[in-house]
């Protein structure tokens, strides 16, 4: 591992491992986790869980309580491991334990079938979850700092930002129209396109943006809020678009890597070496996957 990467992870457990990442659909996307592989380990046995929630020093996950896994706990004097796995972008997953207690169980939702089990792990996690956890941390840190700083997608920060192509699709109340991007932020974009402004001012559009290595396209749902002329053309206006929540996560990823890329040294930008003030749970939309009677891991 490299200085700059060791340098990285150590900052982000400092900072952020306390903070709890509510595991959504979007969020499982975004993170590369493998639902269906995520196993709680007890006594030789591997235990099927859906992961509810977790921070760098414990996690939440669901069980089917008529699986038996409650009683092997206890059996087991409460310990346990967890196994996570990622997918890798042209690479076999990464596939890892993290040891860690049993501190408890309670009904799920007032479920008599499905409990959440809460795990404090007794060891530092391995790196690898430090990284793609502490990505997704980093990202909301500075989405709340930094939302309205704007790119200007000159040659070079498009390379860095890994945008395929400045021109676009947009469709504005459902209609399709070409547009050109020259600018983009956290929450905003700049885009050109053909029309006359007053006809298309405070109008909702939808903008298509396709990003390489890996390839993803995110639809970003928004709103025209101020126009200005093109230099040289008549034909031609330049809206200012703000997106609408929920931005996607992934989306958000890409802007903060370039904003970490252009920092001079891969790391969360944040000056400090204290964490948020409001350590809250990070998520995105409601969407837990759940488990079916025999205890097994259903869409996450």
């Amino acid at each position: 591992m490299g200085i700059l990467n060791s340098q990285l992870i150590s900052r982000y457990y400092d900072r952020f491992k306390s903070i709890d990442i509510i595991f959504t659909k979007e969020m499982n996307q975004a993170m590369g986790l493998i639902t269906k592989q995520i196993y709680l380990k007890c006594m030789g046995d591997f235990w099927p869980c859906v992961l509810y929630s977790a921070s760098f020093q414990s996690a939440k996950i669901l069980v089917n309580i008529k699986s038996g896994l409650i009683q092997r706990l206890q059996d087991a004097n409460n310990m346990a491991s967890i196994r996570f796995t990622f997918k890798r972008l042209e690479s076999e997953p990464v596939i890892f334990f993290v040891s860690a207690r049993s501190m408890g169980y309670s009904p799920y939702g007032g479920s008599q079938d499905v409990a959440i089990v809460t795990l404090q792990f007794t060891q530092r996690p391995p790196d690898d979850l430090i990284q793609i956890m502490g990505r997704i941390l980093d990202t909301s840190v500075n989405f709340a700092k930094r939302r309205e700083e704007r790119i200007v997608l000159s040659d070079t920060n498009q390379r860095k930002l890994k945008i395929m192509s400045k021109e676009s699709a947009l469709f504005v109340q459902g209609v399709p129209r070409h547009c050109i991007l020259r600018d983009v932020s956290f929450s905003s974009a700049k885009v050109i396109i053909l029309g006359v402004a007053k006809f298309l001012e405070d109008r909702e559009a939808s903008l298509y943006i396709d990003f390489e290595d890996p390839r993803e396209r995110f639809l970003l749902k928004g709103k025209f809020i101020r126009s200005e002329l093109v230099e040289g053309r008549t034909d031609l206006v330049a809206f200012a678009m703000i997106f609408i929540d929920p931005i996607p996560i992934g989306y958000k990823l890409r802007v903060n890597d370039y904003f970490n890329q252009t920092s001079g040294m891969e790391q969360a930008s944040d000056d400090s070496d204290e964490p948020p003030k409001e350590q809250k749970p990070v998520s995105a939309e409601p969407g837990l996957g759940s488990l079916d009677a025999k205890g097994e891991a259903t869409s996450a």
